[in-house]
């Protein structure tokens, strides 16, 4: 998600201007040939610069998520085909008889990349020092249902600022040691689905070099992943990973590096696809969509994704307090034109805030999602809406997002006859921060990709009071207690079938709310060169690295 991974969502720049105009009326990327698989070799990976430095407890968007799933192995991990849990990581078994308080055992010859053993007091410490509040940790809020969270949170004046007093606590009390391969988790509340939250990169283990120097960590992290780092990060450039020879895991790294080379422009990584001096690109420029089939062959791979993508609203500024309003921008939008004129129909129009991958999604869950023109007009009528200012359009720079966010801004202003200013000058590791300092002046482009295959993962980490900046991704700032309350009940639930309607239960309010307007779901498209094989991008959006092979 979150963007948890927030997805940069980089899409190309060269769609034809007359695409962008309003709408009347509303692999596993194997080669066929040959070559065989190299035992080692390198290969490179596209991505955008990371937002934070590279600590598990701090990364929640999908640029520093990539390189860090490749250092890390968590818990559990999720099936590529699937995405159902597997007890392929660290933990042997996490078993509990009530739901609310969980034994996790761990294997045994786990080390981090410095050779220090993987223990329970790893998990542990990580976990209290993503979940105090101090720390600010982007993370902490998957950490809210362990007995003990509140009291690591500092205080708050009625004005909902903090009092510049320290939390009562440093550690959760609902985590307990038990012996180096064992501790126990008491949870808040019963959560049958916990075990598969802990796949998530929140959940990752720190070594006691951490606590040493937490900044210079950043900088060069140490894991327990498939591949290790040898160097420093160099924001601009990239990384580059080297393989683990004592990888704990089933599945070491077939290749004996990797570079993670940052882009600032998507078109320009693809353009380096295409003459081989790139080795992955996981996700294509829409104006290549049409021709990457037939261009890579079989290197080309196409996944559902877990995602959504969103409109924003910024519920703080009094332009957009009213739900009304923010329905009636979502009404004007004609999603599928957009996703025929300039994603060659590839994105799917959203109307539920949960993917179709997971249960709980509902394909016409949200009747403001609709094409609805009338009725937008009516609403911004009844709101009192001024129509004679303009509205910022906001969205992350050097990917493509101003063709669809101004194919959006048409629409309102044909449907609405509302104007718009298009606010596209930051990059997103500056978007982001931005973003949770309540800095959006209008409604904002916003991405996700789920972070574990439960309902809870769209609606969560996303709108719930716990979640809002710093502790987690809630950059609308919205915050309803009814909805808190169907989501604990979803979560505590004792069937998957009692959680489902509680969850839906949850994202009507939500839809009643409409804190963000769904926009999309994705049917992404990757692609590599002759240089590898063995490419998978999963449902999460990752690209798993350890399973790359370099082709001799």
């Amino acid at each position: 998600m979150k963007l948890s991974k927030r997805n940069s969502g980089l899409v190309a720049t060269t769609i034809a201007a007359a695409l962008l105009m309003t709408a009347c009326g509303g692999d596993d990327g194997g080669d066929s040939g040959e070559a065989t698989a190299a035992d080692g070799g390198s290969f490179s990976i596209y991505i955008g610069d990371p937002e934070n430095p590279l600590v598990p407890g701090n990364t929640n968007e999908t640029e520093g998520g990539q390189v860090v799933d490749s250092l890390w192995t968590g818990l559990v991990e999720y099936d590529p085909d699937t995405n159902e849990t597997v007890y392929t990581g660290v933990a042997e078994s996490i078993e509990s008889e009530d739901q609310q308080t969980w034994t996790v055992t761990l294997k045994d010859g786990w080390t981090f990349h410095d050779g220090t053993p993987v223990t329970a007091q790893s998990f542990v410490d990580a976990w209290n020092y993503t979940s105090y509040s101090p720390n600010a940790q982007g993370n902490s809020y998957f950490f809210s249902n362990i007995a003990g969270y509140e009291d690591l949170q500092a205080p708050k004046g009625p004005d909902g600022e903090p009092t510049g007093e320290p939390p009562v606590a440093e550690e959760l009390s609902g985590l307990r040691v038990i012996d180096d391969q064992t501790f126990e988790v008491e949870l808040s509340a019963p959560y049958a689905q916990w075990p598969t939250t802990t796949g998530y990169t929140a959940f990752y283990p720190l070594p006691e070099a951490f606590f040493e120097d937490p900044e210079g960590f950043g900088e060069q992290p140490i894991g327990n992943g498939p591949f290790k780092a040898d160097e420093a990060f160099v924001p601009g450039q990239g990384i580059t990973l080297t393989r683990y020879e004592e990888y704990g895991g089933e599945q070491p790294a077939n290749a004996e590096q990797v570079e993670y080379r940052v882009y600032t422009e998507l078109n320009t990584a693809y353009t380096d696809l295409q003459g081989g001096s790139l080795d992955i690109v996981d996700t294509l420029p829409p104006d290549a969509i049409a021709s990457a089939e037939g261009e890579f062959g079989e290197r080309f791979i196409e996944t559902p994704q877990g995602d959504i993508t969103s409109l924003g609203f910024p519920t703080y500024d009094q332009r957009f307090a009213d739900p009304n309003v923010r329905k009636a921008f979502s009404m004007a939008i004609d999603r599928q034109a957009i996703s025929d004129a300039i994603f060659q129909g590839t994105r799917t129009p959203a109307a539920s805030f949960v993917n179709p991958v997971v249960p709980a999604h509902r394909e016409d869950a949200c009747e403001a999602c609709e094409l609805n023109v009338e009725e937008a007009n009516r609403l911004l009528d009844e709101a009192g809406f001024d129509r004679t200012q303009p509205v910022d359009l906001w969205f992350n720079a050097g990917a493509g997002h101003e063709e669809w966010m101004q194919a959006i801004g048409n629409q309102i202003r044909e449907n609405l006859g509302v104007e718009y200013q298009l606010r596209g000058d930051l990059q997103f590791a500056e978007y982001l921060p931005l973003q949770d300092a309540q800095g959006m002046t209008g409604p904002f482009r916003s991405g996700w990709i789920m972070d574990y295959p439960v309902a809870e993962n769209f609606l969560g980490p996303l709108y719930s009071t716990a979640a809002l900046p710093p502790a987690g991704s809630n950059s609308t700032f919205y915050s309803n207690p009814e909805f808190d309350a169907l989501l604990a009940e979803g979560n505590a639930a004792d069937t998957e079938e009692a959680a489902i309607e509680a969850y839906q239960a949850a994202e009507d309010v939500l839809i009643a709310d409409l804190p963000a307007a769904p926009l999309f779901y994705r049917l992404n498209q990757g692609a590599h060169s002759e240089n590898v094989r063995n490419v998978v991008i999963d449902a999460f959006g990752r690209v798993d690295a350890a399973a790359v092979e370099v082709v001799e």
